[in-house]
């Protein structure tokens, strides 16, 4: 039993929750050669928390939405952010019995322009996550971070994540990387080392100040910014991989978009489908419909009050849809976030709770 109620008879795993990075973690964790470009935290011009690399500010955006409390809530983020033994307590208060673990701060290193430190700032997070989820490994399980814009570091990065720290995911943003969209070839032997290693390839979305972000334009609001960016952007790499035939390439390479809710997903995939057919002669490399790929190799997640996650079950079936708590971020209540995602489910009909919440984030990270 849980403080949020009564635990399911399945696990309850959270396929995209997320570690706060304290900032003693780069000078420990990283080579000391780097000991002068490290991120250190700074208090921008309207007194906002960030953090600077050289004259760069990073993640201003983000602190505005991260620290804004909920109606009735401080704001004030969870310990168990940086704590893993809180975590691990806060996962019992709720009713979770795995995480799968995504970065913070390090969401926002590849705006940087320093290739060499974003590939050991890396590193470094790795290895503290490595250290992080020891604690206990049953439960905690780390996504590998990788410097995307060097291929070459990035699959040295993610084979010793693997082999070491047994990381079940390459993390990647939707976002260009360099100009580089997340579809370029450029990238293909990258997907195929993952395939092999079977680990998903995961793609998460954050606010940026200057890295490629749609709908960032139409408006300075980090509200708007964020309501726009992460469906577009997931939206964007959906259609890349899956259009530019980067799927129909790497057949047992698997995928999921995070945090960005579901209810996008169920027309986006008829909207491609229909433009496949129309447009088929502008699309040589696709074999099956771009809905087939999904099916075949995707996941998306639902968030703790994504009301709309029936219907997306009723239109596409459960085994594409996995639960993502997005702790300790504010976005959603806790404790009471398992509780409220196991009523939406209740509304989708026998089997869909286990499916969501246990069976599919089994089959993406190949627990």
């Amino acid at each position: 039993m849980s403080a949020s109620g009564a635990r399911p008879d399945f696990s309850v795993i959270d396929a995209d929750g997320h570690v706060i990075e304290p900032p003693g973690l780069w000078k420990q964790y990283s080579e000391q050669k780097l000991w002068n470009r490290l991120p250190r935290p700074v208090r921008d011009e309207n007194g906002l928390f960030c953090y600077a690399v050289g004259d760069r500010l990073l993640m201003r955006s983000a602190s505005r939405m991260a620290m804004e409390p909920r109606p009735g809530e401080s704001g004030e983020l969870r310990a168990g952010g940086s704590d893993p033994v809180a975590r691990l307590a806060d996962m019992d208060l709720d009713g979770m019995d795995v995480a799968f673990l995504y970065p913070t701060l390090a969401f926002f290193f590849p705006e940087l322009d320093d290739a060499e430190l974003h590939a050991g700032l890396c590193r470094a997070y790795n290895r503290w996550l490595a250290d992080y989820c020891k604690t206990d490994p049953r439960r905690l399980v780390g996504i590998a971070l990788l410097p995307l814009e060097d291929v070459d570091e990035s699959i040295r990065e993610l084979e010793r994540c693997a082999r070491e720290h047994g990381f079940r995911g390459a993390f990647a943003r939707p976002n260009p990387y360099r100009g580089r969209p997340l579809q370029s070839p450029a990238y293909d032997p990258l997907f195929a080392r993952a395939a092999e290693l079977g680990v998903a390839l995961t793609v998460h979305e954050g606010i940026s100040e200057t890295l490629p972000t749609l709908g960032r334009e139409r408006s300075e609001n980090p509200v708007i910014q964020h309501l726009m960016s992460h469906p577009f952007e997931q939206m964007a790499a959906c259609a890349g991989l899956i259009l530019s035939g980067a799927l129909e390439r790497h057949p047992e390479l698997r995928v999921v978009f995070l945090e960005s809710g579901c209810g996008w997903l169920p027309y986006w995939l008829e909207r491609m489908d229909g433009h496949a057919q129309n447009w088929r002669r502008q699309l040589p490399r696709l074999k099956a419909k771009p809905s087939e790929y999904f099916r075949r190799q995707c996941f998306v997640s639902m968030d703790p009050d994504d009301a709309c996650a029936p219907a997306v079950l009723a239109a596409l079936g459960d085994d594409c849809v996995v639960w993502a708590s997005d702790y300790p971020h504010t976005d959603h209540e806790f404790p009471g976030a398992v509780r409220s995602t196991l009523e939406i489910l209740a509304r989708a009909g026998p089997g869909a709770a286990r499916a969501v919440l246990e069976q599919n984030p089994r089959r993406l990270y190949r627990l």
